[in-house]
């Protein structure tokens, strides 16, 4: 059975840092690609970012480009989405997402979710 469990989530002010991990088991980590979606509330879920099975391969929307970094461990089995000069409009409810093949930002194509974790940023 396939889980993910995301953890870091948090309060911070602008401009602030936060790292978020998802832990990945049940899965043969290596093959899958690994995407970050949010969900701010009142509105739909949305692609924040992902990465193929290898570090070289990753993928942002651009709202977040520049600062935030994708990044895998699997070794670990652990994905990672750094978070750096975080604003306001980044609060959402992060969730990790697993796809048994190529890169697309459609949450529909992925195959497995976790629980989300909570991103507050605040003014």
């Amino acid at each position: 059975q396939v889980q993910l469990v995301e953890s870091g989530g948090g309060s911070v002010q602008a401009g602030g840092s936060l790292r978020l991990s998802c832990a990945a088991s049940g899965l043969l980590f290596n093959i899958y690609t690994m995407g970050w979606f949010r969900q701010a509330p009142g509105k739909e879920r949305e692609f924040v970012a992902a990465i193929g099975w290898s570090n070289s391969i990753t993928y942002y929307t651009d709202s977040v480009k520049g600062r935030f970094t994708i990044s895998r461990d699997n070794a670990k089995n652990t994905v990672y989405l750094r978070m750096n000069s975080l604003k306001p409009e980044d609060t959402a409810v992060y969730y990790c997402a697993a796809r048994k093949g190529p890169y697309t930002s459609d949450a529909r194509t992925y195959d497995a979710w976790g629980q989300g974790t909570q991103v507050t940023v605040s003014s």
